[in-house]
């Protein structure tokens, strides 16, 4: 089955907790703090490879997780850094974050690879926080959380030309003819219920990679019949073959086909509406053909329509290599970006929700998350934080009262001003 999009979670490694130590060594007096830093975690990496057709691998497993970062150890020993993911996908996927719907990655190389969730850095063991006034702080840092996510993963066919048309127009009969490619061929409609691809070779050295689509009907653009499951699949061809059935053997007018497909790729996207077209008019190997033709001409004047038989292959060869010198006039598509850009420090923001003050910010929230709650020099550390970074300013503001709580990332805290000081006390 033809698997083209699909929702799954991804978690990069948190990073290992650094190490409280301290030398005790004979011979070495105060020997000091000695705790090393936590490993980083792993990353989750996809990598775009020819081996894979769909992105069935992900419809039974969703959930995808990297390793984690060693712990730091005594004697300044650093944390093994955690293993990356990596995750094989096919050539075309699309990624985007499924919460914002942000551009991550368009995969189209072989081997090319996009980070999409990063890693927490390692905890900072007590030996990095030595200063000529705390000379034996007790106290590290936690791993930080790795980036977690929901990602949708959309193929999108990598086709120099599309074969599009009403069902039974005869477009998987044409794609046998002119490629080594066998789709499925019968005459009811609908015969085709994934796109197919192959390669049309029309000179030594020279050829282009032609795809046959599930045929287009009325209302296609709006979920109507197998239209809009694989009309991305169109997005990125850059010239389309319009097919029609010149014999109006299935009751439909051919001139009328080619305008009803038409606007459904207009509605879909208008873009779509722009890209070049040639037409073939298939089926000339029937009587009525030849009774129609004419009349087709007339109203798609304007149009370069080229009369074709797939059965018979009369007139392929010709349409082949008019499609081949229509690619090479045409421009290179620009490709779409690999990696979307690291995006900095959302700013502070202190709102109230479920009677609760909830302070936002990726680097307050980082800061609670690598903070050993349970320690309490690493509690005083993060109250200096709290004022230093406008924390505390920021509450106030917001009208916050002794003995509210307050919801930083995943910890909850209360809040209690301190007469004595007038400083901010925070109890968790």
């Amino acid at each position: 089955m033809f698997f083209d999009y699909t929702k799954v979670f991804v978690k990069a490694g948190d990073g290992g907790d650094g190490c409280v130590a301290f030398r005790r060594e004979k011979y070495v007096p105060f020997g000091g703090p000695s705790g090393g830093d936590g490993g980083r975690g792993g990353r989750v990496i996809l990598r775009a490879g020819e081996a894979l057709r769909t992105l069935a691998d992900f419809h039974t497993k969703k959930h995808f997780r990297a390793g984690r970062g060693g712990h730091g150890e005594g004697s300044r020993c650093h944390g093994k850094n955690g293993d990356d993911l990596v995750l094989p996908v096919p050539l075309g996927t699309v990624v985007r974050d499924a919460t914002t719907g942000e551009l991550l990655a368009d995969l189209t190389e072989d081997g090319q690879e996009a980070v999409v969730a990063r890693p927490g850095r390692g905890g900072r063991g007590n030996a990095r926080f030595a200063t000529a006034t705390e000379k034996a702080p007790r106290f590290a840092e936690k791993g930080e959380p790795g980036e977690e996510r929901w990602l949708e993963l959309e193929l999108k066919l990598l086709a120099d030309v599309g074969l599009i048309g009403l069902p039974n127009a005869g477009k998987s009969t044409i794609l046998s003819r002119v490629s080594a490619a066998r789709p499925k061929i019968a005459d009811y409609p609908f015969t085709t219920l994934e796109p197919c691809l192959g390669v049309v070779r029309v000179a030594e050295g020279e050829s282009f990679s032609l795809a046959d689509l599930p045929g287009l009907i009325k209302g296609a653009h709006a979920g109507a019949g197998l239209g809009q499951k694989f009309l991305r699949h169109i997005e990125r061809t850059r010239v389309l073959i319009h097919v029609l059935d010149t014999a109006g053997s299935g009751g439909q007018d051919p001139a009328e086909a080619f305008f009803a497909v038409n606007r459904e790729l207009a509605l879909y996207s208008p873009e779509l509406g722009k890209r070049p077209q040639v037409v073939a008019a298939n089926k000339m190997d029937l009587p009525d053909s030849r009774f129609n033709l004419d009349r087709l001409q007339a109203a798609l004047a304007g149009h370069e329509l080229f009369p074709v038989s797939a059965v018979t292959g009369e007139g392929l060869n010709r349409l082949m290599f008019r499609v081949a010198e229509l690619l090479r006039e045409l421009p290179s598509p620009e490709p779409l970006p690999v990696e979307a850009p690291v995006t900095g420090d959302e700013p502070l923001r202190v709102g109230r929700e479920d009677g609760m003050f909830v302070v936002r910010g990726k680097a307050v929230e980082r800061r609670v998350a690598m903070t050993d709650l349970a320690n309490e020099e690493a509690v005083k550390r993060l109250k200096r934080y709290f004022m230093r970074s406008g924390v505390e300013d920021a509450l106030r503001a917001a009208g916050v009262k002794p003995g509210e709580t307050v919801r930083i990332g995943q910890d909850l805290f209360e809040y209690r001003p301190d007469d004595k000081t007038g400083a901010d006390v925070w109890g968790e």
